[in-house]
């Protein structure tokens, strides 16, 4: 790692503009040359032959997982390496790749060490998931949470309430996961290396399951919870004739019906600071 893009996003997270600006000079104190940057999503991504113009070895990304997923998948063919830092909310990638949260720690760790690892990821037509993909209408909450980023109370509680609606109508289906059952107010998609998916399908109409669902995702067991069945699959498929709501990574995109989701695994270009596998 010694020649570095750097793709940001003032709009995700903690990527705020002063923690960017820090982080350029531990860039520039660990001897490193940024030779270009990015300001998602005022500016455009670049692709890989402006990369190899520039000279450039590793794109450091500093940002939410939306952002992570436009840029990995804007570059998927390109064969340099990936820095992923804390910058977004929960930050999985990161956590997945990385000992430390502190973004000046896992860049002083990856100059050293010269590790880079592959990821599983998620596919459905051109689109890509390296945390997870969720389908169907409690997907829809999504727009309160765009209406909380840009500090509107009405639009919060209008998104909320749309999404309520959604959430406990009709239900979506899908096909190609032995035991789970005919609708869920939304089916969590996950990547895994060993099986392609982990697919977990939700169901909570009542209170009791509800606050069981509640309890169980603060606990961190939320697939034990009894509005959630839980299955390995390689391939999957959404039912129906008309395009659904899908989540890649918290973006939200219309899943076009049969549209086949199946796993996959990357190069190895992902670099890690991680003490062990």
């Amino acid at each position: 790692m010694q020649t570095l893009w750097f793709i940001t996003n003032p709009n995700s997270g903690t990527a705020t503009p002063q923690k960017c600006e820090a982080l350029e000079a531990v860039f520039h104190d660990h001897g490193l040359i940024l030779a270009g940057r990015t300001h998602f999503p005022d500016d455009d991504l670049p692709d890989g032959a402006a990369l190899d113009r520039a000279g450039i070895d590793t794109v450091v990304l500093f940002a939410g997982d939306g952002t992570i997923n436009a840029a990995l998948c804007a570059l998927a063919d390109w064969d340099g390496g990936f820095l992923i830092l804390p910058g977004g909310t929960m930050n999985l990638l990161a956590k997945g790749l990385h000992d430390s949260l502190d973004p000046a720690t896992i860049i002083a760790a990856a100059r050293d060490r010269h590790q880079r690892v592959a990821l599983p990821y998620i596919e459905a037509g051109d689109r890509r998931a390296f945390v997870g993909l969720i389908i169907g209408p409690a997907a829809s909450w999504f727009r309160a949470r765009e209406q909380a980023r840009s500090g509107s109370i009405g639009g919060i509680w209008r998104a909320a309430g749309a999404a309520w609606r959604r959430t406990f109508g009709r239900g979506v289906r899908v096909a190609g996961a032995p035991g789970l059952r005919s609708r869920y107010q939304a089916v969590m998609v996950r990547p895994d290396a060993r099986q392609g998916l982990d697919v977990a399908g939700i169901d909570a109409r009542d209170w009791r399951a509800i606050a069981d669902l509640g309890w169980t995702w603060v606990t961190g067991d939320w697939v034990a919870a009894r509005a959630v069945d839980q299955t390995p699959t390689d391939r999957l498929s959404v039912l129906g004739r008309k395009p659904v709501l899908a989540l890649f990574d918290g973006e939200p995109q219309q899943l076009e019906p049969a549209a086949a989701i199946t796993g996959s695994v990357s190069r190895k270009v992902f670099l890690s600071t991680k003490s062990a596998p």
